[in-house]
């Protein structure tokens, strides 16, 4: 399985929680989760972003075992990853202001 497809599985995993009805506020067992979760997934995006810039600079350099092929889909697999990253982050920050705005 592609770290990508590891990465939509986990951010699924992490909707159907925010989905499920709260047993209790202050359960910080599944806040705990969650962050773990959101942290464990920009791990991922970075780590595909720096083995798509090592790669990189392994074609820039002559090596022989990397090929163009190679390079271009590592590369897309990165932007792929951040775009998605960007728009969870862009979800949560709406999520996030919608519960601020909301009346006690």
């Amino acid at each position: 399985m592609s770290n990508i497809d590891l990465m939509v599985n986990q951010l699924r995993a992490v909707a159907a929680q925010a989905a499920a009805a709260p047993t209790s506020l202050s359960d910080t067992a599944s806040t705990h989760d969650f962050a773990t979760m959101l942290k464990s997934a920009i791990d991922e995006v970075n780590g595909a972003q720096m083995d798509a810039k090592q790669l990189t600079r392994q074609f820039e350099t002559g090596e022989p075992e990397v090929n163009l092929q190679d390079v271009v889909l590592s590369l897309q697999k990165a932007s792929l990853s951040f775009q998605t990253m960007v728009q969870v982050r862009n979800k949560l920050v709406s999520a996030y202001q919608e519960v601020m705005n909301m009346q006690v």
